[in-house]
């Protein structure tokens, strides 16, 4: 019984965690990315560098770094090292590097 419960258990946690994995995935569509780069291209920020930070997806902007709204687009931008990063305002985390 205690075989089954744990081969069960272990079941779960591996569909919870590609469940999770998934829902990191952040997809933009082609529209939407070309709607983005031409209001960053309209709207020039200067870039920051962040001593530290790995410019992955899915890495923590700090809290002192200030995101800019593109209208009609949930996530908000930054220039980081001369690339755009969009970060989820919610988590801070980036969600896409537009090079």
């Amino acid at each position: 019984m205690r075989m089954h419960l744990s081969t069960a258990a272990a079941g779960l946690f591996l569909l919870a965690s590609v469940g999770a994995a998934a829902a990191q995935d952040v997809i933009i569509a082609p529209e939407q990315e070309t709607v983005i780069r031409e209001y960053v291209k309209k709207q020039p920020l200067a870039s920051v560098e962040l001593p530290g930070v790995e410019l992955n997806i899915g890495s923590t902007i700090p809290e002192t770094v200030e995101l800019h709204e593109v209208p009609d687009v949930e996530y908000r931008y930054v220039v980081v090292d001369n690339r755009t990063v969009l970060v989820d305002p919610g988590t801070r985390k980036i969600v896409k590097i537009i090079q």
